[in-house]
């Protein structure tokens, strides 16, 4: 078991991660603020230099990788694009991505978008989007499905985990904000950074972040080799660490840059704002807990020291 991406894949990421600064970086996301049915065109032709779309995660390890990282980088800029749900898309459904949903409520971030999408639930059941229902806060919207033949339980681990792997490149993104904040920023005649109480809430997000960080590579390497049922476990056991790690990381990087932190003349505050959807669907901390626990039951989860 390796739990590390590639040299391949992380040159990948850090390409990608260049590729989508130079394309406008933070601008992109105020862009598609001010107009959602812009967000494929100021995005798409990044991703298509990048041949991000041609990547095939579902039947090559390279690209799972490559898929992982190039996700990571786009949560860096905040991508007002769903990268991780179009390489989720299943190869047996003529669909452009593919997106997990509350069976009950589904939703998802699509606002603006005119890509034929396919939903599967935690039990595999499957539908295509028929109709995107109202706008909605950070491009989110509700969907009217129509249902289609066939399980998708295959198709869970992936279209879970990837969307983690985003989430994890914003709080890489907030901590490097927050770092040069307090490295800057002075009171009582130093800067922030030099305060051991600052040190101490940058050091409790930092762990937070990079537990998700290792989760999310032993996930990664799960959904290639565990069976199914395993994998989703294990991803849905990377989506709870990363919203609960993403509560912390934010909640520290908002209290130390101050009121500044939540008007929109600071990146973190649209960072915040656009990791909402990633954190509440298709469903939020408790339920991801809930689910989580009532698939274990009694088992536990596998991995490194199961039994």
């Amino acid at each position: 078991m390796i739990l590390d991406l590639s040299d391949d894949a992380k040159e990948y990421g850090r390409q990608a991660l260049k590729a989508f600064e130079a394309a406008g970086g933070d601008q992109l996301l105020a862009q598609a603020d001010a107009k959602p049915d812009t967000r494929a065109a100021l995005v798409t032709p990044v991703l298509d230099s990048l041949g991000v779309l041609e990547l095939e995660p579902r039947s090559d390890a390279d690209s799972l990788e490559a898929a992982a990282a190039v996700c990571r980088s786009a949560g860096y800029w905040a991508l007002p694009y769903p990268v991780a749900e179009r390489l989720s898309a299943p190869q047996d459904l003529e669909v452009d991505g593919l997106i997990v949903v509350d069976g009950a409520a589904p939703e998802a971030a699509l606002q603006g978008l005119d890509n034929r999408w396919a939903t599967v639930t935690l039990d595999g059941a499957r539908s295509t989007v028929a109709r995107l229902g109202g706008a909605g806060p950070s491009f989110a919207t509700g969907l009217e499905l129509s249902a289609v033949d066939g399980a998708g339980s295959d198709d869970v681990a992936l279209a879970l985990t990837l969307p983690s792997w985003t989430l994890l490149g914003m709080l890489d993104r907030a901590i490097d904000l927050t770092t040069a904040h307090v490295s800057l920023r002075k009171q009582f005649g130093q800067t922030l950074s030099s305060f051991q109480s600052v040190q101490f809430q940058l050091t409790d997000a930092e762990v937070e972040r990079s537990g998700v960080d290792m989760l999310a590579k032993y996930t990664l390497w799960s959904v290639a080799t565990n069976p199914a049922d395993d994998a989703v476990n294990d991803a849905l056991a990377l989506r709870l660490a990363a919203i609960e790690a993403a509560e912390v990381v934010f909640r520290v990087c908002h209290q130390l840059h101050g009121a500044v932190g939540f008007c929109d003349e600071t990146v973190l505050s649209w960072l915040s704002r656009y990791s909402q959807p990633l954190r509440r669907l298709p469903f939020g901390v408790s339920k991801t807990r809930d689910v989580l626990t009532t698939r274990l039951g009694g088992r536990g989860l596998t991995g490194l020291f199961s039994s």
